[in-house]
């Protein structure tokens, strides 16, 4: 079984700052990689930032130059520093993992959720 377990949401003010981090667990054999995707109320599920093997990373085009994912490959977790916060940002962000476990195929696995609220 793999896990992904996310912390870091909260409430914050428009142009504040939040820290989301998120940690791979269980019968991992290699993580190809991980990121960051957000669902809004009423809204589809949309790329944040994904950070894949050889550090290439891809962000959404309303979090760039706002936000920055980074990984820590030797422990599993990634991380996404989130600044110049505004309302729009607004939403409940997933941890995703393109992970191969010990025993079958690369699947994409997903955390639970952490709310992340914008608002004066």
């Amino acid at each position: 079984q793999v896990q992904l377990v996310e912390s870091g949401g909260g409430l914050v003010q428009p142009g504040g700052s939040l820290r989301l981090s998120c940690a791979a667990s269980g019968s991992i054999q290699n993580v190809y990689a991980m990121g960051w995707y957000r669902q809004a109320p009423g809204k589809q599920r949309e790329l944040v930032a994904t950070l894949h093997s050889g550090d290439i990373t891809t962000y959404g085009d309303s979090v760039k130059g706002r936000f920055t994912i980074s990984r820590d490959n030797a422990k599993n977790t990634v991380s996404m520093q989130m600044n110049s916060l505004k309302p729009e940002d607004t939403a409940v962000y997933y941890c995703n993992g393109q992970i191969r476990p010990l025993h079958g195929s690369i699947y994409d696995y997903w955390g639970q959720g952490t709310q992340v609220t914008v608002s004066s």
